[in-house]
């Protein structure tokens, strides 16, 4: 079985990111220029929370706060679950499955070296599926 390295290659390298005590609208903006569904919240190069757009949702529209004037730090998720590239993927799926979680930050020796969501891990599941469907078809047909 593949593991979560192998996604991590195959994405852009780039990291997003915000400080914990910028406001929850540049989080908000960042997601959005980059179109993305989650960042990290880093301090001093280390991994503090994840920010995501549930995050928002919960905590920001329905609890009437500012977004422009709340720091990133009063909602973010802070009990970040992580794994090293070394993961399985199905076993990564098993885990965000469990925990409710869409996005899964890859951390090896302490430092963060990407993020995956749950839509890549499908992806890869199903790449993974059709290549042993056509391995499959092809030793039948002899």
């Amino acid at each position: 079985m593949s593991t979560v390295k192998q996604i991590l290659d195959t994405k852009e390298q780039a990291i997003w990111s915000v400080a914990p005590e910028e406001t929850i609208f540049s989080a908000i903006q960042l997601m959005a220029d980059k179109r993305i569904g989650a960042v990290l919240v880093m301090e001093n190069n280390h991994l503090t929370g994840i920010f995501s757009e549930r995050d928002y949702a919960r905590e920001v529209i329905l609890k009437g706060r500012s977004s422009k004037e709340t720091p990133v730090r009063a909602i973010m998720t802070r009990e970040v679950i992580t794994i090293p590239s070394s993961h399985r993927i199905d076993d990564s799926l098993s885990l965000m499955t469990v925990h409710r979680i869409r996005h899964l930050p890859i951390v090896d020796k302490d430092q963060v070296v990407g993020i995956i969501s749950i839509g890549d891990l499908v992806k890869m599941v199903i790449s993974e599926q059709h290549s042993t469907i056509e391995h499959l078809e092809n030793y039948i047909k002899g």
